[in-house]
């Protein structure tokens, strides 16, 4: 029996919008998924550390009646798992007799700190001591809730550590899916200028601009936008932007002919293999990509609109230096700009939200195809 999306009622579990990039990402995701499902409920946690065990209970109700209003054998829960989302991890935890899946945006595990609610969030000495000796009993917890689930993971790299930590587990590789943004200008006609992106957080590489700039030609700008960079240092040859969206995007990429993306060790848990939310931006605005080869960035190529920068991290300095050269190299070169650009533009089509979610969907047709 072949079965009809329509039929189903599906329960999203993920991050409000604006509750870091998993939450921007949770948006676009289900906007797009949903037209192929007859029902959507969705069930939106805060960001990390900002929910109490009490919201999570809450969460939790409400899952169950969801369940308990849609069509016997029609419903379908997917949640939206990161680092510190232990909301969506508990709300979709235990759940029995349905099918459940998840994303997991820090392979290989989905959530690294359980416990991360309020009342521990905020006392930083507590949370670590409690979640950082326990990471084997968090990591098997994980393989008891997960079991035999299907799990997605938005690079291959990320797909692999799953399915090497938690064999039982049925993982499924659906690359990031880049929205949809405006034509602006190719990156060959821009401003001779390079941006960084994103969050500020442990691992971005925000703390490499300053060492690239004193590196770069003065005739190379650097300009910074994302949640967190207006606290950022200020210097000559940096532009602190601050949070962009809607217009004020479009406009911040058209100004740059590249994204730098000098990121590292995210924590100190362990190595993670996200998907990268900045290369997703750069792609839909085909915007080349300068970059370290660090986890599952490794995976990306010029064919996908991006440098790859090899890296020494035992030398001094070694990142400041390797992409400053990457950077002058490629923002100098008209015509691999405009290689790169295409390049960018094919993958972005690729990876189209449109094409996401029929992936997503294609996955979950075949779950529940076996499941009858």
């Amino acid at each position: 029996m072949t079965v009809v999306m329509n039929d189903y009622r599906l329960i999203f579990v993920g991050p409000e919008n604006g509750r870091t990039g998993v939450g921007d990402y949770s948006q676009t995701f289900v906007d797009n998924v949903r037209p192929h499902f007859g029902e959507v409920c969705e069930i939106r946690t805060q960001g990390p550390g900002e929910d109490r065990i009490a919201d999570i209970r809450r969460y939790r109700r409400e899952l169950a009646r969801y369940v308990a209003g849609a069509r016997p054998g029609r419903v379908l829960v997917h949640g939206e798992i990161a680092a510190g989302g232990a909301g969506p991890f508990w709300t979709i935890a235990g759940q029995r007799g349905i099918p459940v899946t998840a994303t997991v945006h820090d392979p290989p595990q989905g959530v690294w700190m359980p416990g991360y609610v309020q009342g521990i969030a905020s006392r930083r000495l507590l949370l670590h001591g409690i979640h950082y000796p326990l990471r084997p009993v968090s990591r098997v917890l994980e393989g008891l809730v997960n079991g035999r689930r299907t799990l997605f993971a938005l690079t291959e790299t990320g797909r692999r550590s799953i399915a090497e930590t938690y064999p039982k587990t049925h993982t499924v590789y659906i690359p990031h899916l880049v929205r949809e943004r405006p034509e602006i200008l190719p990156a060959e006609q821009r401003p001779k200028a390079v941006g960084f992106f994103g969050h500020v957080y442990r691992g971005k590489g925000f703390e490499q601009i300053a060492g690239i700039r004193r590196l770069l030609p003065p005739d190379i700008s650097i300009r910074v936008a994302g949640r967190g960079t207006e606290s950022l240092p200020r210097a000559e040859g940096i532009d602190i932007v601050g949070p962009v969206d809607g217009k004020a995007e479009d406009d911040f990429f058209e100004s740059i002919r590249a994204v730098v993306v000098p990121y590292g060790k995210r924590h100190f848990y362990a190595e993670t293999y996200p998907a990268s939310g900045v290369v997703a931006h750069a792609t839909a605005y085909c915007t080349p990509i300068v970059t370290t080869g660090y986890g599952s960035l490794a995976e990306l190529d010029e064919e996908d609109g991006a440098t790859v920068v090899p890296i020494d991290r035992t030398e001094p300095d070694a990142v400041a230096t390797g992409m400053a050269e990457a950077i002058s190299s490629l923002v100098n070169d008209n015509d691999r700009l405009a290689r790169l650009g295409k390049n960018s533009a094919r993958t972005r089509d690729d990876r189209s939200t449109a094409r996401t979610a029929e992936a997503f969907v294609a996955a979950w047709r075949e779950l529940l195809d076996s499941q009858h």
